[in-house]
């Protein structure tokens, strides 16, 4: 038996209203939501954004860079979930093997940016959906990704009013601190590999981090919903919040050996700063281990998109990086902004840079996501600049730098070393709402 899509009704236009506007032989796109054991759920589609040369045929690297792009904007438990084509009925042979081809890429290329691989009991499968351009008649195939040779299953395409809208919605507040060493012998255009190995352990440590969710320490086995209200009649739609709080393992378990490493270091790069996480769960019985997973894979990718778009920006001006002897560099990273998504119960999200205004997150998600959204919609306020100042005295070799806090909001301590479960207080998590964003990333070079 082949899977099961339960699909936003609002999909439903949208993809009509593209294939009949569209004026093109093929039209692409992207659908977007999450999966889970019994079922997945499609809450947007979204078009290709079309190229400056206009052509009637499929351009895969265009399809799979915004696909890329696309994945940097959501939130955790929302993925990618597949690729839709819009093509004349003369082309439905073809079709599938474009979609074929454009599922295996897409993919591939998000798989490569994480700092996390799906495991061999999770759902492999990717939605291929070819709609015929003059019937409007649906196709839906899946393939098994993790198998390259894996044919197309039939799947079920179903539509459903309210998908998301009581959606459980899981958030936290983690605190980066991180000192990453750079090699010696590592090139300029080598310090974002340095930062993927030197965020190894830390990821590690993440995924062994146990949690509290509001206030409580619930089995991962449990279903998440277990003793919360039923919706009545009068409220259809309650959408259940989660605040989370990680908390370090005492002892930390890698299975690697511990063996001491001593290199030349040419530099050091420190991310550092509080980042607020946000992740969505299905209403389908959900466990609380799966809830878990995602915040912690939403932890894991904020942290690596941030630094990748600061590297793709560094890229294109490395001279900053030629200057002979010590010296300190630093760069705020993106902060991150949140908007909610129109006719669901969740929030997309962007990233923007301190010399960015709101009218460029705009432009992004309308170029991106095909959505309209006002200036009074961006949510920016979950994530706040904190202040940079110079102290003569710091902890790290030839550098002067320190982040300090704005005193009037509050900061949470992640894994505070002289933790004690006896002292725990709940509430430290969330202050009124307001969330602080001070990750900066500092790059220190010294000369031999």
């Amino acid at each position: 038996m082949g899977r099961t899509y339960f699909v936003e009704d609002s999909v439903e236009q949208y993809l009509q209203n593209i294939l009949d506007t569209s004026g093109k032989a093929c039209v692409t796109g992207l659908l977007i939501g999450q999966c889970s054991p019994q079922r997945d759920f499609v809450l947007l589609a979204v078009r290709t954004p079309p190229k400056e040369t206009q052509s009637d045929e499929v351009d895969e690297e265009w399809v799979v860079e915004h696909a890329t792009q696309v994945s940097r904007m959501l939130p955790g438990g929302l993925a990618v979930l597949g690729v839709f084509l819009g093509s004349a009925p003369e082309l439905s042979i073809q079709a599938q093997n474009i979609l074929r081809r454009l599922v295996f890429a897409m993919e591939k290329s998000i798989t490569k940016a994480r700092l996390w691989k799906l495991a061999n009991d999770e759902v492999h499968d990717r939605v291929a959906l070819n709609i015929c351009s003059e019937t409007k008649k649906v196709l839906c195939r899946s393939f098994d990704v993790k198998d390259p040779k894996s044919s197309a299953k039939p799947a079920d395409w179903k539509y459903q009013t309210g998908l998301s809208a009581s959606w459980p919605v899981l958030e936290c507040n983690v605190e980066v601190d991180l000192q990453i060493p750079v090699p010696a012998d590592s090139a300029n255009r080598e310090l974002d590999k340095c930062i993927e190995n030197g965020l190894k352990e830390w990821v590690r440590l993440i995924q062994q981090c146990s949690c509290i969710l509001n206030g409580k320490v619930m089995g991962l086995d449990k279903d998440l919903l277990d003793g919360t209200k039923k919706k009545t009649s009068s409220q259809q739609f309650v959408q259940q919040p989660f605040v989370v709080q990680l908390l370090r393992p005492l002892k930390f378990k890698t299975d690697d050996r511990s063996t001491a490493l001593v290199q030349k270091s040419s530099g050091t790069v420190v991310l550092k700063g509080v980042v607020h996480c946000k992740a969505y769960i299905h209403t389908n019985k959900p466990k609380v281990k799966d809830a878990v997973q995602a915040l912690k894979r939403d932890v894991l990718n904020t942290v690596a998109i941030r630094s990748q778009m600061l590297f793709e920006d560094f890229y294109l001006d490395p001279e900053g990086y030629t200057e002979k002897g010590a010296r300190t560099e630093e760069y705020p990273l993106p902060k991150r902004v949140f908007v909610p998504l129109a006719g669901t119960g969740v929030m997309i999200c962007d990233y923007m840079f301190k010399d960015e205004a709101p009218k460029d997150i705009q432009f992004r998600i309308k170029e991106l996501l095909d959505l309209d959204v006002k200036e009074d919609q961006l949510n920016m306020l979950l994530e706040m600049d904190s202040a940079i100042k110079l102290a003569p005295k710091t902890s790290y070799p030839q550098s002067n730098i320190v982040v300090a806090e704005p005193e009037t909001l509050q900061q949470l301590e992640m894994f505070p070393d002289d933790y004690n479960p006896m002292q725990l207080k709940v509430g430290v998590v969330i202050a009124a709402g307001v969330v602080l964003f001070a990750v900066v990333f500092s790059v220190f070079f010294f000369s031999d």
